[in-house]
């Protein structure tokens, strides 16, 4: 299934894709939970209700008259990974990572589809980062890396936004990667039993129609699974968090590209769709406090 959050009368809805249509459950099955976080965490038992209503009569909404939000407004944690394809290391110069490189970015940068990517007022290396996205089903510690599918709920598109300046002013990297929109994912969530295995997707990044990237997640230097059993050694995965699983070559850094306002970045994963943002200055009304 493919899993959304849609706004109706500026209400946050969950909803299941049916084609050209989306399900509305809320209004087919009102016994679900209503938020995304609480109805992945409620498991196996949700997807087979939400399944029952894609299969049956109830509500839908044309999805071009239907507005799409991030599948998951605010992931408790997001979670991302560095270096992690052997393309992109070897254009950056740098040696390639013998340990995972994690940060964190924080979950106020989460925007969806369609929604504007602002250039911050503090810089012009505005950068882009197509990856591909986990999210989190299940609470959990301790995995090891051959059950670690058993965890996933499914996956959506990223884009790694990136202050390119501002992520080198500190060796976390995230304050350069948390600014407010530089975090868009969506444009939904495809279920983990929709989409198997994630290791042999095809990744392509455009800006204004422009190929910059084009790989596949095979190419990964630690995979999907191993990094979920990484990041369980040390805390606990639940419900909703979501890791972004690292960017392949062609990032803006590299080519002297940066993005600019009026710029549309689009990031198409084989089996889950596109994610399309356009770039605008910072508005100045977001000076609040």
């Amino acid at each position: 299934m493919k899993l959304v959050t849609f706004l109706a009368n500026g209400t946050p809805r969950l909803g299941v894709l049916d084609g050209d249509a989306v399900v509305d459950l809320a209004a087919t099955e009102p016994a679900l939970p209503t938020e995304m976080t609480a109805f992945l965490a409620a498991g196996a038992d949700a997807l087979a209700v939400a399944a029952r209503a894609l299969r049956g009569k109830g509500t839908r909404h044309p999805l071009a008259g239907v507005r799409l939000a991030a599948p998951i407004l605010r992931p408790q944690k997001f979670l991302a990974i560095g270096l992690n394809y052997a393309d992109h290391v070897a254009e950056t110069g740098l040696k390639a990572p013998e340990f995972p490189v994690f940060f964190n970015k924080q979950n106020t940068c989460v925007v969806g589809p369609g929604a504007p990517v602002h250039r911050p007022r503090v810089s012009t290396m505005l950068d882009y980062e197509g990856e591909l996205g986990i999210v989190i089903g299940r609470r959990c510690r301790h995995v090891p890396r051959e059950r670690a599918h058993e965890v996933i709920a499914g996956y959506v598109v990223v884009n790694d936004v990136t202050v390119r300046d501002w992520q080198m002013k500190a060796p976390t990297m995230t304050i350069g990667k948390s600014f407010d929109t530089h975090g868009p994912i969506g444009p939904w969530i495809v279920t983990a039993d929709e989409l198997r295995d994630p290791h042999g997707l095809g990744l392509k990044t455009w800006v204004n129609g422009e190929l910059r990237q084009n790989a596949n997640t095979s190419q990964m230097i630690f995979d999907c699974f191993a990094q979920i059993a990484t990041l369980t050694t040390a805390f606990t995965l639940e419900p909703g968090d979501l890791i972004a699983t690292g960017t392949p070559s062609g990032v803006g850094l590299m080519q002297g590209k940066f993005m600019v306002p009026g710029d549309v970045v689009r990031i198409e994963i084989e089996g889950i769709g596109r994610l399309e943002n356009p770039v605008i200055e910072e508005p100045a009304d977001t000076a609040a406090f």
